[in-house]
């Protein structure tokens, strides 16, 4: 069994059981967690515990569920009519669409807070939990996703130069990539610098994300990119503010320096997120 089933078991094995009379509260906490998804984020963190302390890899899935949680929180808020107004995620109706936006809206605050409950709990040492909670609140919240994504609403139809765009999307989009893989290397213990590099490394990934996000947008249709498409004309995006050939040129450019900067991890390290990225790093091409 791979890291991605073994997460993907570990994940439906523990979907919370809710007892009440709430007619579907249940079921729409399960419904976006059990549509799927590349699972990116938990997969980069149990690959670094992979490689240094494969012993804890039960132990670090409650956390790798954790950081799904919130990204899964932050995808059905980032649909609803007051964000993006999407139709469709993971190719299944946006939690809004399936039941309603204030299931949706409760739905998001559930998954966020109980991200940090299942960190609590995990079988690890108080001292790395409360490094773990750290880091994820950081880069989650109003130093991290939550900043990027006011600036994403409030900078709708005003158009953000390079540098501000990147600071956007570093934010919403690069921060939760980057300290996923950090808090792997916490969980096993990395010396500083490696952690650092680790998550220079993750903000730089998760810039590519966004460019080829961004190129899926307007290259790719519904069915292809399981969400709804077409659906940044009012945003910043890399596609809107360079180009589609200016955005390619962008991905081609980070892509290359990850490969660079690949090498600057030990081997095994390098090997295991090598064999990771394969799929991911050039997707703008496919």
């Amino acid at each position: 069994m791979n890291l991605k089933d073994e997460f993907e078991k570990y994940l439906q094995n523990t979907l919370p059981c809710v007892e009440s009379y709430h007619p579907h509260f249940e079921d729409s906490l399960h419904y976006m967690l059990n549509a799927g998804g590349k699972r990116f984020r938990p997969l980069l963190l149990l690959t670094v515990v992979s490689v240094y302390e494969p012993l804890l890899l039960n132990n670090a899935m409650p956390v790798a569920a954790a950081i799904e949680y919130l990204h899964t929180y932050s995808l059905i808020h980032d649909d609803l009519p007051a964000m993006d107004n999407a139709d469709l995620r993971r190719g299944f109706e946006t939690l809004h669409k399936k039941y309603d936006e204030t299931t949706a809206i409760l739905i998001g605050d559930a998954l966020n807070t109980h991200s940090f409950f299942l960190i609590a709990n995990a079988p690890l040492s108080n001292d790395v939990k409360i490094e773990v909670i750290k880091e994820l609140s950081l880069n989650g919240g109003i130093f991290g996703m939550v900043l990027g994504q006011a600036c994403d609403c409030h900078f709708e139809n005003r158009p953000l130069d390079l540098e501000q765009l990147k600071f956007l999307h570093i934010h919403k989009t690069a921060k939760l990539i980057a300290s996923s893989l950090k808090i792997g290397a916490i969980i096993v213990d990395m010396d500083e610098k490696t952690k650092d590099e680790l998550y220079k490394f993750g903000i730089d990934l998760g810039l590519l994300f966004q460019i080829q996000d961004d190129l899926i947008d307007v290259l790719a249709d519904e069915k292809e990119a399981g969400k709804t498409t077409n659906n940044d004309e009012h945003k910043n995006s890399f596609v809107n503010l360079l180009g589609v050939e200016g955005a390619l040129k962008e991905a081609d450019e980070l892509a290359k320096k990850l490969e660079l900067n690949l090498d600057s991890f030990d081997e095994n390290l390098k090997n295991a997120l090598k064999s990771l990225l394969q799929k991911y790093l050039y997707r703008h091409k496919c």
